[in-house]
């Protein structure tokens, strides 16, 4: 089921571009005007990818393809995300924070579609400007065909829709067959990660329109659960770590890295690599310890000890699924040889920064209707710059955060009057070790008007 252009227009009640427009300046290293090249983009993520569990971060988890990106692009140093799975892919998606529209946390098999058939897209946008999208991988915004990636802006779409699938059988817990192309349940043999890069390089090579420029966004469900991988990569492990669990997850996050690879290459091998800006970045903290079903190779239950653990997220505090750092701050990179120096970029930036840095960098235009809260922060990249102070925010379940000049406060239980707060200098104590709430109070006031005035954003939405 391809994206129809059609429909589109005919569910947004679009009028001519010309009047709908704002016209986002343009920070791009390529001169798009006068018929020059667009950039070709791609955005790849893994699932649950813990701050130390990459080479490039000193983990003994081996990650030679990201550690060389890392070595020869710019490590994009304070990187934020949301701590569970959907409000990152709907950050993303929709260029603000998540609780705008609606979406607190992840959805499950049997949840209804948070995201309106009518929201624009990140997809959309550079689809209606002429670029052939794709997807492939993990959805995680719609549990059926209808409300998938082809609904969505992404003209090719493949992987699957909800949280998780069995890593062999691409089915569901409930048993229920959740993988797909373009909108069509479809059977495929293999480990997800070799389909998932597989269906990116057969885009890359056969399935876009070589007059686009592509945008194509490679959704890798490793290393979530289930810790389901092959003998080869399980191998290079069987002495590095004591826990099984760790094992299992080390081995997907380095069969990713290999298929990270293998889609550079292709790049390579097209001659499309010069053009092409490669943003990496997981999609929250590593999975925190504790007692947990997953699955071996073959599909048999196994519990694993409630101290045992699955990813690394030191020396940040918390894991996925909290306001700490250790939940929303996460490994990334941005990869452009020959367009991007080497170097570190430190300011703190956000999921949804993206939509509007890489509309601005291809010259696309977003409509007017639609509200953008994120950051180019291209400008800033590119020349090694400080951005202006501003505020990211954070509400998921009943936990709420504010950063803001380098202060962070975590608040939860939902109100002000029957609340937990905890306050850090993140300047200071970038690993959340002091809580100092009680030392500066005044700090605590303002941050927390700071977050009410966020809620009354959240609620007008």
């Amino acid at each position: 089921m391809k994206f129809n252009l059609q429909n589109f227009f005919r569910q947004h009640l679009c009028v001519a571009i010309a009047k709908t427009v704002v016209i986002v300046a343009s920070a791009s290293l390529i001169s798009c005007g006068g018929g020059s090249i667009q950039p070709n983009i791609i955005l790849i993520s893994m699932d649950d990818a813990g701050w130390r569990d990459f080479g490039f971060h000193g983990s003994a988890v081996k990650t030679p393809t990201l550690d060389q990106m890392a070595r020869q692009g710019i490590k994009l140093d304070h990187f934020y995300v949301s701590p569970v799975c959907t409000p990152t892919r709907a950050g993303l998606m929709i260029g603000r924070p998540a609780s705008r529209v609606g979406i607190f946390g992840a959805i499950n098999a049997v949840a209804s579609p948070p995201l309106a058939r009518d929201q624009v897209t990140i997809g959309e946008i550079f689809f209606r400007a002429g670029y052939d999208t794709a997807l492939t991988g993990k959805w995680h915004l719609g549990n059926t065909p209808d409300f998938g990636p082809s609904a969505y802006g992404f003209n090719h779409s493949h992987g699957f829709l909800g949280p998780w699938v069995d890593y062999y059988t691409h089915r569901t817990m409930e048993d229920k067959i959740d993988w797909h192309r373009n909108g069509e349940y479809i059977d495929q043999e293999g480990h997800a990660t070799d389909l998932i890069s597989n269906e990116a390089i057969n885009f890359l090579t056969t399935d876009r329109d070589k007059s686009k420029p592509f945008f194509i966004y490679v959704s890798f469900n490793a290393p979530h659960l289930p810790l389901q991988e092959e003998e080869k990569w399980l191998d290079l492990y069987r002495d590095q770590f004591k826990t099984e669990s760790r094992r299992f997850s080390a081995a997907m996050v380095t069969h990713v890295d290999d298929s990270i690879r293998q889609i550079l290459e292709t790049l390579d091998k097209e001659g499309v690599a010069q053009n092409t800006l490669v943003i990496f970045f997981s999609d929250n903290g590593g999975e925190p310890p504790g007692e947990k079903s997953y699955l071996r190779p073959k599909p048999t239950y196994k519990t694993t000890p409630s101290t045992e653990f699955y990813s690394d997220n030191s020396p940040l505090r918390g894991a996925k699924g909290s306001l700490y750092e250790g939940g929303i701050r996460v490994a990334a990179i941005a990869y452009w040889p020959g367009k991007l120096a080497p170097g570190t970029f430190s300011e703190p930036i956000v999921i949804y920064d993206l939509l509007p840095t890489l509309a601005s960098l291809a010259n696309i235009p977003i409509p007017a209707k639609m509200i953008v809260e994120g950051l180019d922060f291209w400008p800033a990249l590119v020349k090694g710059e400080s951005l202006d102070d501003r505020v990211l925010y954070w509400h998921v379940g009943q936990q709420f955060s504010v950063q803001k000049n380098g202060w962070k406060l975590i608040h939860r239980r939902g109100t002000t009057s029957e609340a937990t707060d905890e306050l850090f200098h993140l300047e200071k104590d970038p690993h959340e070790k002091q809580e100092v709430s009680g030392i500066y109070p005044e700090k605590l006031y303002s941050l927390k008007q700071e977050m009410m005035r966020q809620q009354e954003l959240d609620e007008k939405n």
